[in-house]
């Protein structure tokens, strides 16, 4: 946010990050077939919200029993609930949770990303992200691409750049 600009949810509640996942033998055994689970991508979701210096998971925005993943029929489902009815950053926060799996899971998977039903007052905008005016997209495009995150684990910079064509 720049300086002067009000924010929308000045004061959020902020949530304790979920541990480490621990690893079994099984899962560090390259010979072991190793399905994708609902952990698995919600460690994958360490997206800083566009609004704090906080993660999604630390505002509550994104949580563990709202990712539902069907490795067999290469479905992920995930639903969002943003910190306040009105948030204007519903859509954006939608696009990036997207464009992250997108680029984090293997192309067979199918995903879904949707606002928590009852939890925005606008959530039928925010499941239509993609129908976006091009100006809007144009903006969203460029703050995915200078979105940063650092892994938890590695404490590595993450980062995800989105490519158009023109």
């Amino acid at each position: 946010m720049s300086a002067g600009t009000r924010l929308e949810n000045e004061n959020p509640v902020i949530f304790q990050r979920t541990g480490d996942r621990l690893l079994t033998a099984t899962d560090e055994d390259e010979d072991v077939h190793d399905p994708i689970d609902d952990r698995e991508i919600f460690d994958i979701l360490s997206i800083n919200d566009p609004e704090h210096p906080l993660s999604l998971e630390e505002l509550n925005v994104v949580e563990q029993v709202r990712v539902k993943v069907n490795d067999a029929e290469s479905t992920v489902g995930i639903e969002f609930t943003p910190t306040i009815p009105h948030c204007s950053m519903a859509t954006l926060i939608g696009l990036s949770i997207k464009v992250k799996l997108l680029r984090s899971l293997p192309e067979r998977f199918k995903i879904d990303v949707h606002i928590t039903p009852g939890t925005h007052a606008s959530e039928e905008a925010g499941r239509k992200n993609h129908k976006e005016t091009a100006g809007m997209m144009r903006y969203y495009i460029h703050v995915v691409n200078t979105g940063v995150t650092k892994n938890q684990k590695t404490g590595l910079l993450n980062t995800f750049n989105i490519r158009t064509t023109n």
